[in-house]
């Protein structure tokens, strides 16, 4: 798991997710690992990911340097965007490795963001449902273990799996609802431009979020700002 700095926002639109997993798929002949599962969510991804030639450190440090390249350059930001280090767990056997799956495939539905795995568009669901040739996920393990059909039985059944977990779910809004009303109140268009604001601006908006629901957590999460100088103002 890699998640923003101060969990901020990582995939801010569509070209975002689409750029992060081209990167993945133009560094897999080079570093030779195999991925069995992704999912991006906006302040953090998902990955299960089995190494090859370089290690976990080296391939994230390429997959994170050329992102982060691109997406200071777009939006106009300088800095750091992953936090120090990602978090990982070795998968074992077969079992936990299809319960890893399923955890992946289901964190958009578990985080109120979708219906159903097959509703969210950036996540290997539907790789493993239509392979097509040079796709990013390596489907052919898993579907050797279950059939595409038990696949996705298993993927949408209601369980109580517990993998990596992200401390996001104890807010009162959708982080979807969160950044419109960050984005009305501000008339900022996306979170880098929210944090070029006037300090005294943005010390006044971070009030008015407060004011309109937005814990002190979720506001410094999807603004990229230390929670300590969230819960201060």
């Amino acid at each position: 798991m890699l998640r923003g700095i101060n969990g901020q926002q990582i995939f801010e639109d569509e070209e975002d997710n689409q750029k992060f997993l081209d990167v993945l798929k133009d560094f897999k002949p080079i570093s030779e690992y195999k991925i069995y599962a992704y999912c991006l969510m906006g302040n953090h991804l998902h990955l299960l990911i089995k190494v090859g030639t370089e290690d976990l450190k080296k391939i994230f440090k390429r997959i994170g340097g050329r992102y982060v390249y691109w997406y200071n350059y777009k939006y106009l930001r300088r800095g750091h965007l992953f936090q120090d280090r990602y978090k990982s767990e070795p998968v074992e056997d077969d079992a936990y490795f299809l319960m890893v799956l399923r955890y992946i495939h289901q964190n958009p539905v578990l985080a109120g963001m979708c219906n159903t795995c097959g509703d969210y568009a950036y996540s290997s669901y539907h790789e493993y449902l239509k392979p097509e040739k040079n796709q990013l996920t390596d489907v052919e393990f898993g579907l050797g273990i279950i059939s595409r059909e038990q696949f996705i039985e298993f993927n949408n059944q209601q369980n109580d799996d517990k993998c990596l977990e992200v401390d996001d779910n104890s807010f009162r809004l959708t982080d979807a609802e969160a950044k419109q009303i960050i984005f009305k109140v501000s008339n900022c268009k996306n979170i880098a431009e929210f944090q070029r604001l006037e300090l005294k601006q943005r010390d006044r908006f971070i009030k008015e979020l407060k004011e309109e629901g937005l814990s002190f957590r979720q506001i410094s999460r999807l603004t990229g700002l230390s929670f300590g100088i969230v819960r201060k103002l």
